[in-house]
């Protein structure tokens, strides 16, 4: 057994196949292909590896280095439908451009064993031949259990209950041929009907939806569909993915927060008459598994999930959709890390149909390809339905600051108190969870660390704990504080939404309030709970993290105040200011979606921060186009390319010394800089201690093949993990 050459062309393989397997190898390994068994390329195959069995994929011809007399041989081939070619090519493209193993990527597009073993059909029982024919004696209870079955086929549950006899006696006629034991047809996949009529379209809305449906079929193309919060983006895509379906085409949807997506689910109901299929983390097993084997059979002709939905084997994909495309979420940080929105791209580029990105803030990174000329661009100015856009406003915090202990200024209180005597919603946004992000004693000024993490402790007073909001360690507060001894002395600073919650409830008592925050919503159906309590004018106030700028459309919602504008635009994140700009964006966009117009107040620090003033002006261009200047004179992405090395390990000295080995070994010349080896700012996170380098160079340059020499020359130890992020959105 040797690592073998990367995937073949060739379909059918004999004698020798390359076999790639879902752990992190760099590429597939050769086996013998048993005589008579026929294998092609895609193929699943259970093959010895040590002293175990394991599942892999057929990934071609072997590479041949190795006598085929040393090579163990293929077990068996699964029944279950190949990986498709377009899906081993983007396993092959994701590990070369993340630098991640090949069979780390694989193990993605395996998320599922189960669904890679023979289905397990339920069966049903019907009645075959008269008890005299199979020559069983009539007692009373063969004869119910006759009767019944002769009327339609039932699970053997159902007939033993409605005849009124244990499974034994139904298993015993079965035995003999009285009843004839059917298996039952795997669980049928509703199909939407493209043919269904949507809402009427305003004129823009109509030509947008005519440019992206005349691409559904012809060939490879990324489309851009920009437009207003409001604009009724997802009314235009929806017809494309009609487009779609009377070809006969899957489709995939990606949505940030699937989980919280309940409007969008019931608005594709309502157009398309059934639900879509769902892939996110909180399906169960059984979904999964099902879920999986009907994209692979083509039985599921729609599927909305999370990123991790992009590695789905689907059989004939024809259109993938990327809505909210500017959001983080799509950016996977742990294992092998990707961005969704790109890598859609190029599944949409391998497999020759066209990617749709919907955006109201769209990324830069996005906007550049526009003006580059490798996307197209579609505009929606307007609202739907003659919806204005909310007035936006500053509260410079320096002259209007709240009253001591409080964390809303005059004029939003003030503004709310209208709100709420209309008879109107509002919405205070806070992206900050749990009711203090800081607990400190007052005497001696010990802070509340997490033991595991370079983090402070979050109070969350409505679950009576402290927590770590990345390693997630928990703890009760202390009576006492542990450095002077102190008790009772532990003050809460700052505000989280909970203890904003408490002010509402305290200046409006009559005002009906709810938390919208991850931590506080168990599950995807409370989360739906509280989007409808919303939407029906259940609830006056709503203060949610920034879960609430994820699509929903509150037609009662009038005022959004934004309590701390300046949160994100602290740190060394180069996409700060971009960041802050779309959230804030986004967070405004949920006011005056209806007849009623919409206000945003902003409560600042820095009213004359760049973003501040993009965001009250409505100018969100002239904002990106700066953004993009100042990006372009640094050499900073899209204009530049960015790879950060991250070294971790439980020993603080080991990590630094292989740390100062990679800065010592750095690449040089080309234009490219390395900065580092630094501590991490999360120098220490679940544990283990962090130093980060980051390599930057010019967009002309091969990162990767860089990267790659790079490392070669680094001896790395066992408990140490070097994790390399090529195009990093985290800087932590």
């Amino acid at each position: 057994m040797t690592l073998a050459h990367a995937s073949s062309a060739t379909s059918a393989v004999t004698g020798l196949a390359a076999v790639l397997l879902p752990l992190p190898l760099a590429g597939p390994y050769d086996y013998r292909v048993p005589a008579g068994l026929r294998l092609a390329a895609g193929d699943f195959v259970r093959v010895p590896l040590g002293r175990r069995e394991v599942v892999g994929v057929v990934w071609g011809a072997a590479g041949g280095s190795v006598p085929a007399a040393r090579l163990k041989q293929i077990g068996a081939r699964l029944d279950a439908p190949p990986l498709p070619a377009v899906l081993r090519r983007l396993v092959d493209w994701v590990a070369n451009y993340t630098l991640a193993p090949a069979g780390a990527v694989l193990k993605m597009t395996m998320s599922v064993p189960a669904a890679l073993e023979p289905q397990r059909l339920a069966v049903t029982y019907r009645l075959a031949q008269s008890l005299e024919d199979g020559g069983v004696k009539a007692t009373p209870a063969r004869r119910r259990v006759v009767e019944i079955a002769g009327a339609g086929a039932f699970t053997l549950a159902d007939l033993a209950r409605e005849a009124g006899v244990g499974p034994s006696v139904v298993r015993g006629l079965a035995d003999v041929g009285v009843l004839a034991a059917v298996p039952m047809a795997p669980p049928a996949w509703s199909k939407p009907d493209p043919a269904q009529p949507g809402p009427a379209l305003s004129p823009a809305q109509a030509e947008a939806a005519a440019a992206l449906s005349a691409q559904v079929g012809a060939g490879f193309a990324v489309t851009l569909l920009e437009g207003v919060t409001g604009s009724g983006k997802t009314e235009v895509y929806y017809e494309a993915i009609a487009a779609a379906l009377a070809r006969g085409r899957q489709v995939l949807v990606l949505l940030p927060e699937i989980a919280l997506s309940a409007q969008w689910l019931a608005r594709f109901h309502k157009r398309f008459g059934v639900a879509p299929a769902e892939w996110h983390s909180n399906l169960t097993p059984a979904q999964r598994r099902d879920t999986w084997r009907a994209v692979a059979d083509g039985r599921a002709p729609v599927v909305v999930g999370a990123r991790s939905a992009l590695f789905l084997p689907f059989a004939d994909l024809g259109l993938i959709v990327v809505d909210e495309e500017h959001d983080a979420s799509f950016k996977q940080e742990e294992g092998v890390i990707y961005q969704a929105r790109d890598m859609a791209v190029v599944r949409g580029m391998l497999g020759q149909h066209p990617v749709v990105l919907a955006s109201a803030t769209p990324s830069l990174e996005t906007v550049s390809n526009v003006q580059a000329g490798r996307y197209c661009r579609l505009h929606l100015p307007d609202r739907h339905a003659g919806a204005e856009l909310p007035e936006m406003a500053a509260i410079d915090m320096r002259r209007r600051p709240p009253e001591r202990g409080q964390w809303l200024s005059p004029p939003l209180v003030e503004s709310l108190a209208a709100t709420l005597a209309a008879g109107e919603q509002a919405l205070l946004f806070l992206n900050r969870r749990g009711y203090a992000p800081l607990t400190l004693c007052r005497g001696c000024g010990h802070r509340l660390q997490c033991p595991h993490c370079t983090a402070w402790l979050v109070e969350h007073r409505h679950a009576a704990r402290l927590q770590c909001h990345h390693c997630g360690y928990l703890v009760q507060r202390p009576r006492a504080c542990p450095d002077c001894e102190a008790e009772d002395s532990f003050v809460a600073c700052g505000p989280g939404v909970e203890r904003l919650a408490e002010e509402v409830a305290a200046r409006f008592p009559q005002a009906r309030w709810a938390i919208m925050a991850s931590d506080l919503l168990g599950s995807a159906a409370a989360a739906a709970e509280l989007v409808r309590q919303m939407a029906a004018g259940e609830i006056d106030v709503l203060i949610g993290t920034q879960i609430v700028a994820k699509g929903h459309h509150f037609p009662l919602l009038t005022l959004v105040g934004v309590v701390d504008a300046d949160l994100g635009l602290a740190g060394g994140d180069l996409r700060a200011a971009e960041r802050t700009w779309q959230l804030l964006w986004q967070v405004a966009g949920r006011a005056g979606r209806a007849e009623h117009p919409g206000r945003v107040l902003l409560q600042t620090y820095q009213p004359a921060h760049p973003v501040m003033q993009a965001l009250v002006s409505g100018d969100g261009e002239r904002f990106l186009a700066e953004e993009a200047a100042q990006r372009r004179d640094l050499g900073m992405p899209p204009f530049g390319k960015l790879a950060a090395l991250i070294v971790s390990g439980p020993d603080a000295g080991q990590v630094d010394v292989v740390a100062r080995n990679l800065g010592r070994a750095a690449p040089r010349g080309r234009g490219i800089e390395v900065f580092g080896p630094v501590p991490a700012p999360l120098a220490l996170l679940r544990g283990r201690h962090r130093r980060r380098l980051l390599l930057k160079a010019p967009r002309t340059v091969n990162v990767q093949a860089v990267v790659r020499e790079w490392l070669r020359s680094i001896d790395m130890p066992n408990t140490l993990k070097l994790q390399v992020d090529v195009d990093p959105y985290s800087f932590l």
